[in-house]
């Protein structure tokens, strides 16, 4: 039971508390009981807790997200921006602990002031406060010390929500790995899969959209477009721009090759073996 619940009461000398994402009960006597009687349960008090956490769970999703987007879009973030959210604990943390550059020198962030300022970690681990001004969050990939700051991570014991430095990175080649006819008994279960991982399925293909260097690109895995309890087989991946047309590989970004491959990767790792 977590110390900083609070309880609201519920009538019929019953207190109800939200306990991270579990509905609590207490009696009149101030006992925890097992479970929620069901006419509580029932009330107008349940209800409103429950539809809170239903809120604040999609709002630490959309954190998060947004957070992700702002790696995979390569924009500059105001960091007076992120000092307004900052007090908001879903914000908090998806931010906290993510690699920051400003100027090309990579700080984990700590904390954010009133006044705009970032406080981080730099690789000497000497805490900084950074001036207001941009700041960028990398896609690992463009890390050039990615290794070292893997580690200098794990030292500190930083753990971000937002996976970053934990992210797989695929650096590119001339041509990317051969993800086709990974075969799975029913197309929804690839679907299903690519939808677990955080992936958009559209005209049969898997597709996952980032901004590489200023440009908007998508790459996309073919994972069919029949029936969905059809048997499927995976296709090519492949990346677009933003006029829909193929891009030839050498003309595909780091960060869309990393994310393309990763997604595929993802995906494929779910086909139907021979051990299966």
């Amino acid at each position: 039971m977590s110390e900083d619940v609070t309880w609201v009461e519920a009538g019929g000398g019953y207190r109800l508390a939200l306990d991270g994402g579990t509905l609590a009960c207490q009696n009149a006597a101030g006992r925890r009981l097992k479970s929620v009687p069901k006419a509580v349960k029932d009330g107008p008090v349940a209800e409103e807790l429950l539809a809170l956490r239903d809120h604040l769970a999609r709002h630490e999703a959309e954190c998060l997200a947004t957070v992700e987007s702002w790696m995979l879009g390569g924009h500059p973030v105001p960091s007076p921006m992120i000092a307004a959210v900052w007090p908001d604990p879903a914000w908090r943390e998806a931010l906290t602990d993510l690699v920051v550059l400003r100027d090309d020198e990579p700080g984990l962030l700590k904390e954010a002031g009133e006044d705009g300022r970032l406080g981080v970690v730099d690789l000497d681990a000497e805490t900084a406060w950074l001036e207001p001004g941009p700041i960028l969050i990398p896609h690992p990939v463009l890390l050039a010390d990615l290794a070292d700051l893997r580690e200098f991570a794990a030292e500190l014991g930083a753990a971000q929500r937002v996976p970053q430095l934990a992210r797989e990175v695929h650096h590119k080649g001339a041509h990317p790995p051969d993800y086709a006819g990974g075969r799975f008994s029913e197309l929804r279960h690839a679907t299903a899969r690519a939808a677990r991982f955080g992936f958009r399925v559209r005209g049969g293909y898997a597709v996952c959209p980032v901004v590489d260097a200023g440009r908007p690109v998508q790459a996309r895995y073919w994972l069919g477009d029949d029936g969905p309890d059809y048997e499927a087989y995976t296709g090519d991946l492949i990346w677009v721009g933003a006029d829909e047309r193929p891009l030839e590989p050498a003309d595909v970004g780091p960060v869309a090759w990393s994310e393309g491959v990763r997604m595929a990767e993802l995906i494929y790792a779910g086909r139907i073996t021979d051990g299966d």
